[in-house]
């Protein structure tokens, strides 16, 4: 099962106000909501514009708001809370729908759960729930042979919110351009044949949103798109300039002696190329903008990023372009790097996912964020640093907090510190959710030909002898040995770019993260 989740927004998004009804004149799930906020989301409680929904079809037309993008395979979740005898909009959880319906019960348990729960932590026990499965028909299905195939599933999320004490008080079904309720009986306002959508963009939310300046982007499989490693002719070019180039730089980072220059060099072109890509003119559309910013990164210099981003020293230099000028350039440079990330190198996509998780997430973009650092943990499910970041944003920690720490982390440290040398303190210590304690880790080269190095968050001892060590793909730890690191980072980050993203001189602290947790796609 490949699910994955993301809640959006904090339990305290948006209001839902009064209570509304089905056309037949049945109390459901009517509801106002208040629209706000970023990336497409139902604002907070103090938004200026507020909307009242009052029936399921405008709980279904509200669903790409509530979420900022449109869904795809989905269970979405959304929680309300009571406040003067109106609804509010709270928390929101998504998982794919499982393909197995052997799965379904373990689904609706863990979604059911963890919105709950993580509604509690925030303070806030949800009073009722709203559920919405989307799906499209497929083999020849029609909409309404979708809807009574995921009628089950229907009933498992309602038992399961009903097990934790929050009644679902509405289930739609959303396919194909139609949606059902699955707790009216009515065929008066809810006919067997479902009801139209209507056309996007059409209806008084959409109106309101796009006043607020909201958007709604597309579906999470455009996202993914602009992160996964390339189908195209060129992958066959840029993984025989991965192979090369690891030949020559693999050895340098495992040195000691060499490993600083490498991190420098790896900075300096990462700086140019980040120039590069801000020089380039503006163009219209997600995927010519790729395709722009592609071909302006040479096989080489994507394969010299690639690698030396694999040493934690230099990835946490780099995670301090953040903001600023210089976070749009990061951002797409990471963005482009994940998409070279071609073959039997797809591991190494983690490094770049994370930073361009770590860059939308500092600049305000939850939902590219979670889903970057969901495709990190996919393709390192070791990866610390990813894990970390993916359960702070979740968690709704504010990254103002690791944002401060990183500048002042910076400011404070000499000039002569070298990316070898031990910290002074641990900045991320400090932000909870991004913590940790040091460990030591010794160094394991790679025992083949192809040798790259590999991140300890990966840690020694991750593939059984003779399967995974030294196969081409693979990573080796880099790091000296016996030295005190952390488990993910320990090392620290010096030099930054200035604003203008183009010159050395700002220093920029480490990151450090803590003990291994386990792959999982389920958390909300």
């Amino acid at each position: 099962m490949t699910n994955h989740s993301e809640t959006t927004g904090n339990v305290d998004d948006g209001d839902i106000g009064g209570a509304g009804a089905h056309g037949g004149g049945r109390a459901g799930a009517g509801s106002g909501a208040s629209v706000g906020g970023r990336d497409g989301t139902v604002g907070g409680p103090h938004a200026e514009h507020q909307v009242t929904l009052r029936t399921p079809g405008e709980l279904a037309d509200a669903l790409p708001y509530l979420l900022g993008y449109r869904p795809e395979d989905s269970i979405v979740l959304v929680a309300l809370h009571d406040r003067d005898g109106r609804g509010r909009f709270g928390g929101r959880a998504r998982l794919g729908i499982p393909a197995l319906d052997d799965d379904w019960p373990s689904v609706a348990g863990q979604l059911a759960h963890g919105l709950v729960k993580g509604s509690e932590r925030r303070g806030s026990h949800p009073e009722s729930m709203v559920a919405f499965l989307c799906q499209d028909p497929k083999d020849g299905e029609s909409g309404r042979q979708v809807m009574e195939r995921l009628r089950p599933l229907a009933q498992l999320l309602r038992t399961a919110c009903g097990a934790l004490d929050v009644p679902v008080i509405e289930a739609l079904c959303v396919s194909d351009g139609r949606f059902w309720s699955y707790c009216c009986p009515s065929e008066r306002c809810c006919p067997p044949d479902g009801n139209s959508m209507g056309m996007p963009g059409t209806s008084v939310l959409a109106a309101a949103a796009t006043y607020a300046g909201l958007q709604v982007r597309g579906t999470l499989k455009e996202l993914r798109a602009r992160l996964s490693p390339w189908e195209t002719a060129g992958v066959r070019e840029q993984e025989a300039a991965l192979d090369a180039v690891s030949m020559a730089l693999i050895p340098r980072i495992l040195d000691d002696e060499s490993r600083a220059e490498v991190a420098d060099r790896t900075l300096d072109l990462a700086r140019l190329v980040m120039c590069r890509l801000a020089a380039v003119a503006p163009v219209v559309g997600t995927l010519t903008a790729d395709r722009r910013d592609d071909e302006a990164l040479a096989h080489d210099e994507a394969a010299t990023l690639i690698l030396g981003l694999q040493d934690r020293t230099t990835r946490d230099r780099a995670a301090a372009w953040m903001e600023g000028d210089e976070a749009g350039p990061a951002l797409r440079l990471w963005r482009a790097l994940a998409r070279r990330c071609v073959g039997s190198y797809g591991e190494h996509a983690a490094a770049p996912l994370t930073l361009a998780g770590w860059v939308a997430w500092s600049s305000g973009d939850e939902l590219e964020a979670r889903e970057a650092l969901a495709m990190a943990l996919g393709a390192d499910s070791g990866y610390l640093f990813a894990r970390l970041l993916h359960q702070a944003c979740n968690e709704g920690l504010d990254p103002e907090a690791i944002r401060r720490c990183l500048r002042g982390e910076g400011s404070d440290r000499p000039e002569a510190e070298t990316p070898g040398s031990t910290p002074a303190s641990d900045s991320a210590g400090r932000v909870e959710g991004v913590t940790g304690h040091a460990q030591t880790r010794s160094p394991r080269p790679a025992t083949r030909r192809r040798r790259k190095p590999r991140s300890p968050e990966s840690g020694p001892g991750r593939h059984p002898a003779g399967k995974g060590a030294g196969r081409p793909g693979t990573r080796s730890a880099v790091g000296g040995g016996g030295r005190p690191v952390s488990a993910a980072d320990g090392e620290p980050a010096m030099e930054g770019p200035t604003r203008d993203g183009c010159d050395a001189g700002d220093t920029a602290p480490s990151r450090r993260e803590s003990g291994r947790r386990g792959k999982g796609r389920g958390d909300t």
